[in-house]
């Protein structure tokens, strides 16, 4: 069975479409799926059978940033925050997993936003809701952008996947231990590089050092990042995301 998208801002008795087949996948929302479908495969395989799939609300989430997605002064801003409403049947079955289902979402998210270019005005927030208006397999799903108050709006991901949040302090690269992110790579300097918050910019600025930094491969003195650029400092890879 397949679940239906109903859009909340028209007359509801003429909205429910199906998800399937209009939809392309990408690479960032494939690997959702297939997490997901490992996920239902296993503990939650009875449940989901011939119902709404939890891969069905990653689809329209990723759809729902292209279609609002807005030009900003420097780039694509795509929402940030979700309100998911379900059925009273899908929301009782999907709440037996529902922080696991909420991080994946959210990953999925980020993954597309890093694939597309696109930019958040604050970290990404998916609020799943019962809606008994809703009949079943039949989703809604609401976005907005919500800037960020206080806290890091970005992330370094490091290689063993730890992730250092970008704030409106400078972040020092290198392999001195009082480094905000401190590297054991002997390639890299001991200062090597900053990350610095310009505005709603974030900047990368190699601070001179003997093997240099590249962003996506390319060598830089200063760049402004993209969610999803590679940084290589040394032999180490680093990845910026969008919080």
């Amino acid at each position: 069975m397949t679940g239906f998208y109903q859009d909340r801002k028209a007359p509801r008795a003429h909205l429910a479409v199906p998800t399937a087949g209009i939809l392309i996948p990408r690479m960032g929302l494939q690997q959702f799926e297939r997490r997901l479908e490992r996920l239902v495969e296993g503990a939650f395989a009875k449940a989901f059978r011939g119902q709404l799939q939890p891969v069905e609300l990653g689809r329209r989430l990723t759809r729902e940033m292209d279609l609002r997605r807005t030009v900003g002064v420097k780039g694509l801003i795509a929402p940030n925050h979700f309100e998911v409403f379900l059925a009273t049947a899908d929301y009782e079955r999907f709440e037996n997993f529902g922080d696991v289902l909420n991080r994946e979402l959210i990953e999925a998210v980020r993954e597309h936003a890093g694939q597309e270019r696109y930019q958040f005005l604050g970290p990404v927030e998916i609020v799943i809701h019962e809606d008994p208006d809703l009949s079943t397999s039949t989703f809604a799903i609401e976005s907005d952008w919500v800037e960020g108050v206080g806290g890091p709006t970005d992330w370094i991901i490091l290689p063993d996947g730890r992730r250092v949040g970008v704030a409106d302090e400078i972040l020092t690269i290198g392999r001195l231990p009082e480094c905000a992110i401190a590297l054991d790579d002997p390639n890299v300097s001991r200062r090597h590089a900053q990350i610095r918050r310009e505005g709603l910019d974030v900047v990368i600025v190699d601070l001179g050092s003997t093997n240099g930094t590249k962003v996506n491969g390319v060598t830089v003195r200063e760049h402004r990042l993209l969610p999803g650029d590679t940084i290589t400092i040394g032999t180490t890879t680093l990845r910026f995301e969008p919080a």
